[in-house]
């Protein structure tokens, strides 16, 4: 699942691109938006809150979309040919008399009043990729609710907004917390600041890296390592899932390394 750093970029590419430009053409393909024409207007500017990207246009409408698991926008010259998925993943197209961006496997496309964006993200905790970030709030908001394992506190975009699962578990691992560790047993400012700064130190990569190595296999400490041993030890990373039923967050861990009891069942 694409995480704040990845519709960060998004959003930088798309604001550079066409903010301030006129849309001459625009195409929503799904049914809610079937008759929306938006040509005409201005794009005014893009912006990322948390894993939402915000299309702020002319006349306060902006154009509300979220990635999911794997939503994209994609930038192309006019005449250029389109390589984000097949035809009948594309559910927008908005173009400018020099670039066309367009929407794939958009779960959630929407247009709001501008001035109602909150309806949309006002939920969001404080964004760690924000130059405002309130860190303060973010460790209030993840310490309010003790008893919940750090996995699922981190995730909960409720509390701070941006974390996803690559984050999560290599936060985790390299803090030498077990994943069902509880939140009154972890020290949550520490986990904010590693969350902040691996974050940003990927905001401009293509890849996430935590290990300080940007090769195919090595990028992470246990993310999507289950089997293999630990970087560190040499033990075997295990792996288990998370959360609420149905339990569809995978966690990976290193025994050794962020040693705990096992998850119930384990």
């Amino acid at each position: 699942m694409p995480e704040g750093d990845t519709v960060w970029r998004a959003c930088k590419r798309l604001n550079q691109a066409l903010a301030g430009q006129e849309l001459i053409r625009t195409d929503f393909r799904v049914p809610s938006l079937a008759t929306t024409d938006l040509s005409g207007r201005s794009l005014v500017e893009v912006v990322a809150r948390g894993k939402h990207l915000l299309m702020r246009v002319s006349g306060g409408v902006t154009v509300h979309s979220h990635y999911r698991m794997d939503g994209s926008w994609h930038l192309y010259r006019p005449g250029e040919r389109w390589r984000g998925g097949a035809e009948h993943q594309i559910r927008a197209v908005l173009e400018t008399a020099q670039w066309v961006a367009v929407g794939y496997r958009l779960p959630v496309l929407e247009l709001v009043a501008t001035d109602a964006e909150d309806s949309v993200v006002g939920h969001l905790g404080p964004d760690l990729l924000s130059p405002a970030f309130d860190q303060e709030t973010a460790v209030a908001n993840l310490r309010s609710d003790p008893g919940r394992t750090i996995s699922e506190a981190l995730l909960d975009q409720r509390n701070l907004a941006g974390i996803g699962n690559f984050y999560r578990n290599e936060v985790c691992f390299l803090l030498g917390l077990h994943p069902w560790l509880p939140v009154a047993a972890v020290d949550i400012p520490a986990a904010v600041e590693l969350s902040r700064k691996l974050m940003k130190a990927n905001v401009r990569n293509a890849a996430q890296v935590s290990t300080g190595v940007d090769r195919p296999g090595q990028r992470s400490w246990v993310f999507e390592r289950p089997g293999k041993p630990c970087r560190r030890c040499r033990t075997t990373i295990r792996t288990a899932m998370i959360g609420d039923p149905p339990r569809d967050r995978v966690s990976y861990w290193c025994p050794a390394c962020q040693p705990a009891a096992d998850p119930p069942g384990n």
